[in-house]
């Protein structure tokens, strides 16, 4: 059995917030919850499976997303071999393991324990009182956010060591995590015994991959130069004049997804929560200021003289509020991304299409992470010889908050958050009664910020005389993450005992 799970963005602290640590500990309950009903066989025997892989499938620890990088010397863009550039990393590195301690202690647990399961009896039965350790192997392979373990060198191994050591990985530590999973020959004989081409999925995202994991890419500089500093200057600047509410907004940022929507996201919160427009626009004067200086930075501008498109202009549109769009600035945006990676909506399942291992039929199940959106989308279904060959793309989600756009608010500018966590497991064999994969996602709504009063003109916010605004009040999907220890979910939806 194979379990996936990706984008946990574990960081330091300096920077938003991560998924409790409650999270990890159902984690394991699932992954044992899994394996009893991996063990259960075709012919309807019970057999215990003999091993349980788990991939780390990318952006496990955020090391891109911490403050430390505004104070330091050196940023990810510079000499990753220089001395200031390793202390950096090796900073935040411990500092995220340090604050992210009991998470992680379940990843340990894990490997030190496995998962106790019933034993077999004579008959093919679960034993009552005997229980039988699975060995768990957890792969780790990096992202856009924690591309710094694939980086060669003796100081990255030692580094590599110590994340090894607290989270208990069958990764071999002294050679850099693999990116592609051709580059570590016991994590591709894993997704080969399951049917699965797996990768983080950044390969596709022009903003955050530019053909070498080994090297930053735009994103990063999008993240430390722009939302990371942005709070610091409104805190710096702002912090006296504006609300609770808006300030806590901020904190959020780096929940957007795609982070291009910020902006849009900050318009709204602003508009909702800030009732002095001389305030509101100092707020986007700033980031209008940082927008400036990013869009000058050296590392951006580089990008302009080689990118096919005018990346440099398209960005203008995407960030500032001085050249927002009067109408549709938020569907502009995701459009425009979305050419840029030629495809035409916001999944991922259109680059799956052209993997190798989907062309070939040697995978049946092709997984990325990256997007935060949970999907399963059917590929394709080929017959031969009486065999039947169902191939679909999985996507493995998040275990964080992510905010998205409402779909009904006519300026685009409305967001609702919640927590969410995904896993994915693929079953070889006559596991699981010969099924071949099952998915799980849970989302936990978060209560909206309070916001203040406001004036409403024909139905429109206004800026002028705040009075009490009246909002429909719709329930936020939010079902239990935890399943019922004594069921499992089948691939089909169906619970079964």
């Amino acid at each position: 059995m194979l379990v996936i799970i990706s984008d946990l963005h574990l960081t330091d602290g300096t920077s938003g917030s991560t998924i409790s640590p409650g999270a990890f500990q159902l984690l394991g309950e699932r992954i044992a919850d899994l394996a009893m009903g991996a063990s259960q066989r075709r012919d309807g025997s019970y057999r215990p499976i003999d091993r349980i892989d788990l991939l780390l499938l990318g952006d496990v620890l955020d090391v891109i997303r911490s403050s430390r990088w505004l104070t330091g010397r050196a940023r990810p863009w510079d000499d990753p071999q220089s001395p200031a550039f390793f202390e950096m990393v090796s900073q935040i590195t411990s500092d995220i393991l340090r604050r992210n301690e009991e998470a992680l202690g379940e990843f340990r647990k894990l490997a030190q324990q496995g998962v106790a399961i019933p034993a077999a009896t004579r008959d093919g039965r679960p034993a009552d009182r005997q229980l039988l350790p699975i060995p768990v192997h957890t792969h780790y392979m990096v992202g856009n956010h924690d591309w710094f373990y694939h980086l060669p060198g003796e100081n990255y191994s030692r580094l590599r060591r110590q994340i090894a050591l607290h989270m208990g990985l069958a990764t071999n530590p002294d050679s850099p995590f693999p990116h592609e999973a051709w580059e570590c020959n016991e994590l591709l004989q894993t997704m080969r015994r399951h049917k699965v081409f797996a990768r983080h999925g950044d390969v596709y995202d022009p903003f955050n991959y530019e053909g070498d994991r080994n090297a930053s890419s735009l994103g990063d500089v999008i993240v430390i130069e722009l939302l990371n500093r942005f709070g610091v200057q409104v805190q710096k600047e702002l912090a006296n004049d504006l609300p609770e509410t808006v300030l806590s907004g901020l904190r959020e940022i780096d929940n957007i997804r795609p982070l291009l929507l910020v902006p849009v996201w900050i318009d709204g919160l602003l508009e909702r929560s800030c009732p002095h427009p001389a305030v509101r626009k100092q707020v986007k004067k700033v980031w209008d200021q940082l927008a400036d200086e990013f869009l000058d930075h050296p590392f951006v501008r580089h990008r302009d003289t080689w990118c096919p498109v005018d990346i440099v202009d398209g960005l203008q549109k995407a960030l500032k509020f001085s050249r927002r769009l009067s109408v549709g600035w938020a569907s502009w945006i995701a459009q425009w991304m979305w050419q840029l990676r030629g495809a035409d909506n916001s999944s991922y399942y259109q680059h799956a299409l052209s993997e190798q291992d989907f062309r070939n039929r040697r995978a049946k199940h092709i997984v990325y992470g990256h997007t935060h959106a949970h999907e399963t989308v059917p590929l394709d279904a080929s017959f031969a010889e009486g065999y039947v060959l169902n191939q679909a793309y999985f996507n493995s989600g998040t275990w964080r908050r992510v905010y998205e756009q409402t779909r009904f608010a006519p300026h685009e500018q409305e967001f609702i958050a919640a927590d969410a966590l995904t896993y994915l497991a693929f079953f070889k064999d006559d596991e699981r009664r010969g099924r071949p994969y099952e998915t799980w996602s849970g989302t936990l709504g978060i209560s909206p910020l309070p916001s203040v009063t406001m004036r409403v003109d024909s139905g429109m916010k206004s800026d002028a005389s705040p009075q009490p605004i009246s909002t429909p009040s719709v329930p936020i999907r939010a079902p239990h993450f935890a399943l019922p220890p004594t069921h499992v979910r089948a691939a089909d939806g169906a619970f079964v005992r």
